[in-house]
């Protein structure tokens, strides 16, 4: 006799089938998002693998293997080295962000760890290399100037400090472009106050960059325009003191060769007091010593505060 089949009702059988496709369409939804689905591994075998894809170029791959090694085996000894390595391969394929990421969690978990300088000096490198020209907005160069500075704080001896030294004179370098870049469109304008403060702020935090030679000379142009010479005359005078080999120091030179003191003819007790220039009134056209609308003083040159070659 056959053996007698029972089939399920249809209720049963909706029942049955909406509990298979729910897992199923679960699986679909993490699969379209980019999970990765959980295949238990030994972790020799993870890891291995990981390191192969990596050696072949597959960076993306490797940093998602190194992930699954810090998920399956979180207690291994070989987790806390993918948490690392899984750094090092996003930031070999360009993905910063998680770079980033995978190195402060690194950091956050085993912060004493004899591989954290090279924790903080991977996420300085994903900074550093964001870093655009001076046309556009430097808030990365100064996270990257933070990072690196964080870097040779903690770990002054190292040698990831070295080149973080070296890194750091570069993008106090870049940062000074840009604030030249912006004084010089500020310049340009006829904005001397504004192109001012930019050409200052280079001079003294960014001095020992190459734009200080620059900007001590566009101050001398600025302070001239704005009719405060003795400022030119400092500026010109640092100039000199410090580069006076440059094209910038002969430029400043001749400027305020250009721009002399001017004598001013005393004034009376309780005359009025008249800007040599200004348009004639009747209050000033005969006062002593001021001269007529048509009469320009004479300049004389003070010699004492022109500054000298060399």
């Amino acid at each position: 006799m056959e053996p007698m089949r029972i089939l399920p009702s249809k209720p049963i059988a909706a029942l049955l089938i909406a509990a298979v496709a729910l897992p199923l369409a679960g699986c679909a939804r993490n699969r379209s998002s980019g999970d990765v689905p959980y295949v238990a591994r030994d972790v020799g075998t993870l890891y291995t693998t990981a390191r192969n894809r990596l050696d072949r170029g597959q960076y993306k791959e490797a940093a998602v293997l190194f992930d699954e090694v810090e998920r399956q085996h979180p207690y291994s000894v070989w987790a806390r080295r993918a948490q690392l390595m899984s750094a090092f391969s996003y930031y070999l394929n360009k993905d910063y962000t998680q770079a980033i990421q995978s190195a402060q969690r690194f950091l956050s978990v085993h912060p004493g760890n004899r591989d954290a300088p090279y924790a903080y000096y991977l996420i300085a490198l994903c900074y550093y290399e964001q870093i655009s020209d001076v046309t556009r907005d430097q808030k990365i160069s100064r996270q990257a100037l933070d990072a690196l500075g964080e870097l040779t704080r903690r770990y002054p001896n190292t040698r990831y400090a070295a080149d973080a030294r070296l890194k750091i004179d570069l993008v106090n370098d870049h940062l000074a472009g840009k604030e030249m870049e912006v004084g010089r469109f500020y310049q340009t304008r006829g904005q001397w106050l504004a192109s001012s403060m930019r050409f200052r702020r280079v001079v003294d935090q960014y001095q020992q960059t190459t734009h200080t030679p620059e900007a001590l000379m566009r101050l001398v142009e600025t302070y001239l325009a704005l009719g405060v010479r003795p400022e030119a005359q400092k500026a010109a005078a640092v100039l000199g003191r410090n580069y006076p080999e440059t094209e910038w120091y002969e430029r400043a030179y001749k400027l305020m060769g250009e721009h002399p003191v001017q004598a001013i003819a005393p004034v009376a007790a309780g005359q009025q007091v008249v800007a040599p220039g200004a348009p004639a009134t009747e209050g000033n056209m005969g006062a002593p010593g001021l001269g007529v609308p048509n009469e320009t003083p004479t300049p004389r040159v003070d010699t004492t505060q022109t500054p000298t070659g060399g």
